[in-house]
Formats: structure tokens, C-alpha cells, sequence
């Protein structure tokens, strides 16, 4: 399914993804691809991106796949996912146009779809994303981890067809 307008519309009006100029490319089918960059307000002493904006990129691409795993948007109604942990590698310098992608686990989307159909109200998953510049080299690549729970009063039934609107949005 392609949710690319939810993702959209959850991560990129978020104050430090639009001083970076994230932008949601794609979000379908459990796979995510966003941009952000050049960003001046974002560069460290070299001009690169410095890595308070890698990890936001890095973020924002885990969390739009996580969006992208669900079969409609309101499967995600009331879904809160909240990073807990992150594990980055710097590869070389980030500059320019950068491009982050990342696709959910086969495991990771059986998780989150779990949540989503309400089998269970909270998981813990890991994302995996890559950042490659307008060259093609790879940047950064890294590890998010998740906990990722429903809100009270949101929960599907297994095979429910919608569930209370919620406006949440992930953080």
C-alpha cells in the first residue's frame, strides 16, 4: 500500500525535518525513501551534515518505512512510536543533496503489522537505513530502535475494518 501522503504528512511538518528540508519520497510497502539537504543550519565545522541531522534523516526514513508497512491509514491511527536507542557509522563526509532509504525486515513488518491489526498493543522493532549523497556514495548508514505502541482506545480487533481517528503524531 502506498502511504507515501500519510508519511508525508506526519514527518514532514516536524520544526528540525523542515529546517533540514526533509522531504518524503516514498512510503509503500513497508519501504521508505526520503531526502533532506543541503542544510546550513545543520552543518558542522567541515560543511557537512552534521550528525544531529544524519540521525534525523536516518529517522524519519525508519519511521516512514514503519508507516509503510501498514496495509491503510487507519491502521496507523493511534500508533505512537517513540525512538529509544540509535547506532550510527560515518562513512564520509555528508554534503549536498542526501537520500535515505530503508526497508523493513521481514520480521519487523510481521511486528508492526501485529499492531496494526491490534494482536498486540506494543512492540519493539529495529529499523535499518542507509544515506548515500547525489554521487551515490554512502554517507552514514544505521541502526533505530523502536517501541512502538497503540493508544488506549484505539486498538483493532483483529480484522476490524477502521478504528477511532486519532491525530497523533509519531515523535
Amino acid at each position: 500500500m502506498d502511504l507515501t501522503d500519510l508519511a508525508r504528512r506526519l514527518l514532514e511538518p516536524i520544526p528540525a525535518n523542515r529546517t533540514l528540508g526533509l522531504r518524503v519520497l516514498r512510503a509503500a510497502d513497508a519501504s521508505a525513501t526520503v531526502t533532506a539537504g543541503p542544510a546550513p543550519a545543520f552543518a558542522n565545522v567541515i560543511g557537512s551534515l552534521h550528525s544531529s541531522g544524519l540521525i534525523a534523516l536516518l529517522d524519519a526514513a525508519g519511521l516512514a518505512a514503519l508507516i509503510a508497512a501498514a496495509r491503510d491509514e487507519a491502521e496507523f491511527d493511534g500508533v505512537v512510536p517513540l525512538g529509544f536507542a540509535a547506532d550510527l557509522r560515518f562513512l564520509a563526509p555528508a554534503k549536498g543533496k542526501l537520500v535515505a532509504g530503508c526497508t523493513l525486515a521481514g520480521p519487523a513488518t510481521e511486528l508492526a503489522r501485529g499492531l496494526f491489526d491490534g494482536t498486540t498493543a506494543k512492540i519493539r522493532l529495529s529499523t535499518t537505513s542507509e544515506i548515500t549523497d547525489g554521487s551515490g556514495t554512502v554517507v552514514c548508514t544505521g541502526e533505530f530502535r523502536w517501541s512502538v505502541r497503540r493508544e488506549p482506545g484505539t486498538t483493532r480487533a483483529p480484522g476490524e475494518a477502521g478504528a477511532r481517528r486519532s491525530s497523533s503524531a509519531p515523535g
